[in-house]
Order: structure tokens, then C-alpha cells, then sequence
């Protein structure tokens, strides 16, 4: 297991020293059990002490939560609203159509636009976040079709996983080691799902604030996570 590339294995948070591996993986598909993917991949290499950690993207592709942009219909509001997204480089999040469409699926209509009420509300005074917070749901880890993105899942958008609190102790379960599911990229950490609700959200967001995960061709979306002092 050796970090991806411009990454590094090692970092330090809150003065210690943690390992990270990422653990390559097949192509994961819709219906594939997240569960023996874990216990294959990673079951032989975990020690204890050591912690899983996961990306919410291929266990929202292993539940049938992503779609083929051909198949995601856009509604008018779904057209109107995505005018008014600020576009990152990191990822499409709700700017497109697609991916505004599956937000508005997911929360309601009636959420969405509550939201974007309270996050235009906000915005004047500097309150960054405001959207994401009033709707819920895990809708931040909705993202589209990106030409860096894996594919088939460079023509897909999908939503947050399901339950990734649930899963993530079903999979403690069977591994006997804490997972943790996130949300990385450049821009930071979300944290969607712990097998412990007692693990802090700031750790998994320090030891992963590099984003040292790989989703296109290093097909890594697992990582080990092991204190080595």
C-alpha cells in the first residue's frame, strides 16, 4: 500500500503521528455488498487500534444511488435553481441540472427552496454553509459527472449514501475495527458516518485534511488509518 501520487502516507495531528494506506479496489458497482468489499480489500491488512475509513461514494454506488445522467430528467426548478450555484473546481456538487434534480428528490421541493431562501438571506452578512445546514439530508455529498471521475461514473451523478451511520457499524461488525465514511476532496472533510458516534468529528477531519483518498484511476477509496506512536 503505498500513498497516491503529490499525497504522503504519514501526518501529524493533535501531536501525534498517523499512517494512512489507501487500499486499491475493483471498480464498484450498484449492488456490489460494501461489506465483503471491506473484508477483502482491507480485512487482511487491519491490526488492532486501527480505524477504516471510507469513502460515501462507492457505498452510494454499491446501494444503487447513482444514476446515469440520461436517465435524471431535470424540472424546470431544478433548471432555474442551479443559475444560482457558485461552480467549484473541486467538484460539481449541485451545479448541474442532474445533480439539483436528485437534491430536489431527496429533500422536497419545499426544503430546497426554504434553504436557498435562508442561504440568500445570509449570504450578505458572510455565513457560508447556510443551504447545506437548513436542508440536510447528507445533499452535500451530491455530485455530478467530472471528466477526472472514474469511469462509468464520469457520466453519472449521484446521491449521499444511505444510512452511513448503519452501515458503517455493520461493517465494525463484521471487521471488528471503527469505520468512518466521508466526504473529502480539496476543499475539506464531511463526515457522514461513524461506527462510534464517540469518535470526534475533528479527527477524521484532521488526519484527512489532505484528501489522501484516490476515485479516478488509483481506484482507492478505502484507507487504513493507524497511529504509529
Amino acid at each position: 500500500m503505498q500513498a497516491n501520487k503529490g499525497k504522503k502516507i504519514e501526518i501529524a495531528y493533535d501531536g501525534h503521528s498517523y499512517a494512512r494506506f489507501p487500499v486499491k479496489t475493483h471498480i464498484v458497482m450498484a449492488g456490489d455488498d460494501i461489506i465483503a468489499i471491506c473484508r477483502k480489500y482491507a480485512g487482511s491488512h487491519l491490526m488492532p487500534g486501527d480505524m477504516l475509513f471510507i469513502s460515501e461514494r462507492v457505498v452510494a454506488i454499491s446501494q444503487g444511488r447513482a444514476y446515469p445522467i440520461g436517465d435524471i430528467h431535470p424540472s424546470w426548478l431544478a433548471k432555474l435553481l442551479v443559475k444560482f450555484v457558485h461552480k467549484s473546481p473541486y467538484g460539481i456538487g449541485l451545479g448541474s441540472p442532474w445533480t439539483m434534480e436528485l437534491a430536489i428528490r431527496e429533500a422536497g421541493a419545499f426544503r430546497i427552496l426554504f434553504a436557498a431562501f435562508a442561504s440568500a438571506l445570509t449570504k450578505p452578512f458572510g455565513m457560508r454553509g447556510v443551504f447545506y445546514r437548513v436542508v440536510g439530508k447528507n445533499i452535500n455529498a451530491i455530485d455530478g459527472p467530472c471528466s477526472y471521475t472514474l469511469p462509468p461514473y464520469n457520466g453519472y451523478a449521484k446521491l449521499g449514501p444511505a444510512d452511513p451511520h448503519g452501515v458503517a457499524s455493520r461493517i465494525k461488525a463484521a471487521l471488528g475495527n471503527d469505520v468512518v465514511i466521508i466526504d473529502a476532496n480539496d476543499l475539506g472533510v464531511a463526515v457522514l458516518g461513524k461506527s462510534d458516534r464517540g469518535i470526534a468529528d475533528d479527527f477524521p477531519k484532521g488526519v484527512f485534511k489532505d484528501n489522501p483518498l484516490g476515485q479516478s484511476s488509483e481506484q482507492t477509496p478505502l484507507a487504513i488509518v493507524r497511529r504509529l506512536d
